[in-house]
């Protein structure tokens, strides 16, 4: 592939938001944080890509995740920007996009992956056959995140849930923590960051067929203040409050939940577990990765082509690059994810790990003294797509 670098592009048109003609080559957007654009020549023909540098050795910027206050929720990756203040972002991890398999149970629009911000977890991740999304390389999981540790560098890692649910007849396993879906015979955890949304999708599908039928067998417990509340033969819905857990169960997970009556003590522990990293997480998102140590992962797809976005660091993890295609008709044919590896490799990079793509392919930047970020690609759905969760570039310069 040939990149070769351009200077100016259109604006994208039929959108809400605050969009203009992405920068020249090599714009500063704030300390730290550098813009530009380039071609790619790629199998299917011409790819655009839009490229954030991050310079995380630098003091005045740092990186986070953008969400909209909720697991179960979705807003345009302008709008999170803008909401958290953040200069620049891309969009994040896969996620629960539709529900035609499961009549009357609704979209969640919760992400895949494990999910961290501001040093706090959020979620963990579905089972391997649940998740929406391209097919996984050979070795990598749902558990796979990008994530920048409080030593300020970029890993790639896998982090893994851990926890229990202590009842008056003994420890139970915790399953699964602000998940759209459950792991077969589990009991899973949700908290007031799971949101509003119903808790029904949990159970339906299995850990291998996404497509299956919702379990039969469920059960819902509400503990409040560390003694349960409520109970109920079904998974519901509404606002969780802060003082709230409420555990759904499923098969047999469903039936050591109803040995639980109102009134007895409950206590709900929970973790994500990083496979390698010693640092805790200040942010973590999910996708799967695609280049380790310099060299692509083996089994990359070489066929497809599609607009992506990718993020990689190189320099020890201490800069940041975080791309995402143009979705234009002129370029939508966009690369394979092999060829997304190389091109980051390309770029220096060590370390790549693929996100969300298509439809919600985003790149955004404010102007210095700009109230509001504009859209630096055009989505190819012709607008932005509303999404979970993105990355977040934050400046104090």
């Amino acid at each position: 592939m040939v990149l070769t670098a351009v200077t100016a592009f259109g604006v994208l048109a039929g959108t809400a938001s605050a969009v203009a003609a992405p920068a020249p080559a090599g714009r500063w957007i704030a300390p730290g944080v550098t813009y530009r654009q380039f071609d790619i020549d790629a199998r299917a023909g011409t790819a655009h890509a839009h490229l954030l540098t991050v310079d995380l050795a630098n003091p005045h910027v740092r990186v986070d995740l953008l969400y909209p206050g909720e697991v179960a929720a979705r807003a345009t990756v302008s709008r999170l920007a803008d909401s958290a203040g953040a200069v620049a972002g891309v969009n994040g991890d896969f996620f629960h996009i539709t529900e035609t398999q499961h009549p009357g149970v609704e979209a969640t629009g919760a992400t895949v992956g494990p999910a961290v911000a501001a040093g706090q977890v959020l979620k963990a991740a579905v089972p391997q056959g649940q998740r929406f999304g391209p097919a996984l390389p050979p070795g990598t999981t749902t558990r796979d995140v990008f994530g920048v540790g409080t030593d300020r560098r970029a890993r790639l890692d896998r982090l893994s849930l851990a926890g229990t649910v202590g009842t008056p007849d003994g420890r139970l396993a915790l399953g699964g923590l602000n998940q759209y879906a459950l792991p077969v015979n589990s009991v899973g955890a949700f908290t007031a960051k799971w949101g509003s949304a119903s808790r029904a999708r949990a159970v339906c599908g299995t850990d291998t067929q996404r497509s299956a039928p919702c379990s039969g067998d469920t059960y819902e417990v509400k503990v409040r203040a560390g003694r349960v509340a409520s109970v109920s033969g079904a998974p519901g819905g509404g606002a969780i409050p802060a003082d709230t857990t409420v555990l759904v169960g499923r098969e047999e997970g469903a039936g050591q939940l109803r040995a639980l009556s109102v009134g007895d003590p409950v206590e709900v522990t929970h973790s994500l577990v990083a496979a390698s990293s010693g640092v805790p997480y200040t942010f973590a998102v999910g996708g799967f990765p695609v280049l380790r140590g310099g060299a692509p992962l083996s089994g990359l797809d070489d066929v497809t082509s599609a607009v992506r976005t990718v993020v990689g660091y190189k320099g020890g993890g201490q800069q940041l690059l975080l791309l995402a295609l143009d979705g234009s008709a002129e370029y939508r044919s966009g690369l394979t994810v092999a060829e997304e590896a190389d091109t980051m490799r390309s770029l220096g990079a060590s370390d790549a790990f693929n996100l969300d793509g298509g439809g919600s392919t985003e790149l955004v930047t404010r102007a210095a003294g700009a109230g509001a970020v504009s859209v630096r690609n055009h989505p190819s759905g012709g607008a932005e797509r509303p999404v979970p969760n993105g990355i977040g570039v934050f400046s104090t310069g």
